[in-house]
């Protein structure tokens, strides 16, 4: 029996499927070690973002760019989310016996995520494998800091496989060294590919003095070009899966928006499903579109609470507001914050809809501060992280 639950509970039952799961994959894994490693194989695992503007699809994108003859796998988000309906029998086979093989043959990793079949797993000591992990930065506490239990005991087992764990800068190395469980030794903070995707965009819109990335998104959501794009990507709220907090700010914030703004919504899909019922004239719901770093381009002025996509947007130098609209509550019953939220964001922070309409009537926003941040943040912004990744996959 698994400690902490009771016998018979859907939990615990959950629990032993994902577990024989994943020592189905590490079977096959270690069958498939009898075959040699292929020097050009890569394995992606991107469970967290298989879009075009992840770290991991940016990374393989620059490598079949250079025509190094790699040979390229994938595990998959939407894959993953197949295997876990259990609806799909040729996806099924497909994850737990090619996957497996897949990755005994590689001699590269790339990952964006941590991948718990790996917590039953030795990966052979001549392979790489490289965490590019899904974000750029953190303000909430996350992995060994947060999980306990089962979860943190596979998470820190499956992170001892990795070689090289890929950050921005020497002071998010210390801390992510801890927080997935690796040697200091292991963390290389020599910048990430989707840093190095939002600079090259804003340096050719500097260039060409003109905004593609714009003219795309207004185009394709029939946005008037007159008007301004205000992005709003809030945190999800595991606790409020049945509110309307979010859509309740929304209303209050359309009602009062000045006439030239457009308010674009960035939405978990659960919240998405229920914005739907707005239908409100100068509200856009974005959240379908796939592409984070285009909106971001597309956007001038960012709304979002605690989410991490603000060391992306940074980098655009482009105005944020911080809606902490539940901060106390955030703080006290959430995960927890790495630094004092109050003096580490960005720009100011509303503790209401009235205050952010102020903000943005005022235009009271915080430029320094993002020059600041990016300055602490990005001491290798310069197009040229992915470059340096390569070199480590190739050096090292």
């Amino acid at each position: 029996m698994v400690p902490g639950t009771v016998p018979g509970t859907k939990k615990e039952s959950l629990i032993m499927i994902k577990t024989i799961g994943y020592l189905i994959f590490a079977s096959i894994y270690y069958i498939s070690c009898l075959f040699p490693l292929n020097d050009k194989r890569v394995l992606c695992i991107m469970t967290h973002d298989d879009g075009e503007d992840g770290n991991v699809s940016l990374l393989v994108s620059e490598l079949k760019r250079l025509k190094r003859g790699y040979n390229f796998s994938y595990i998959t988000k939407s894959e993953t989310e197949s295997v876990k309906s259990l609806k799909d029998v040729r996806k099924l086979l497909s994850f737990f016996f090619i996957k497996p093989y897949h990755m005994a043959r590689s001699k590269i990793i790339l990952m964006d995520n941590v991948f718990l079949p790996m917590a039953y797993i030795r990966i052979k000591g001549n392979v790489k494998v490289i965490q590019l992990w899904h974000g750029t930065g953190t303000i909430k506490k996350f992995g060994q800091d947060v999980n306990s239990g089962r979860l943190k005991v596979l998470e820190k087992r499956a992170n001892r496989n990795i070689t090289h764990l890929i950050v921005n800068n020497k002071q998010t190395a210390k801390l992510y060294a801890k927080v997935f469980g690796v040697d200091l030794d292991r963390v290389y903070p020599v910048g990430l590919p989707k840093t190095d995707d939002i600079f090259n965009r804003m340096q050719r819109i500097n260039r060409d003095k003109t905004n593609a990335e714009k003219n795309i998104i207004y185009e394709k959501y029939n946005l008037p070009m007159e008007k301004k794009l205000i992005l709003y990507a809030p945190t999800f709220r595991d606790m409020n899966l049945g509110s309307d907090a979010v859509l309740k700010h929304v209303e209050e914030m359309a009602r009062k928006l000045p006439m030239n703004y457009i308010l674009g919504l960035r939405l978990h899909p659960y919240v998405a499903r229920m914005a739907q019922k707005l239908h409100i004239d100068n509200v856009c719901d974005l959240s379908g579109e796939r592409s984070l770093s285009l909106l971001m381009m597309a956007s001038d002025l960012l709304i979002t609470d605690y989410s991490s996509i603000i060391f992306e947007f940074c980098i655009t130098k482009k105005p944020m507001i911080f809606f902490a609209y539940d901060l106390d509550d955030f703080t006290s019953s959430g995960r927890g914050f790495y630094n004092d939220y109050v003096s580490y964001v960005p720009g100011p922070i509303a503790r209401n809809s009235k205050e952010v309409i102020d903000i943005i009537n005022e235009e009271e926003f915080s430029l320094d501060m993002i020059q600041s941040f990016n300055r602490d943040n990005f001491p290798n912004l310069d197009g040229k992280a992915t470059e340096r990744i390569i070199e480590l996959i190739s050096n090292k």
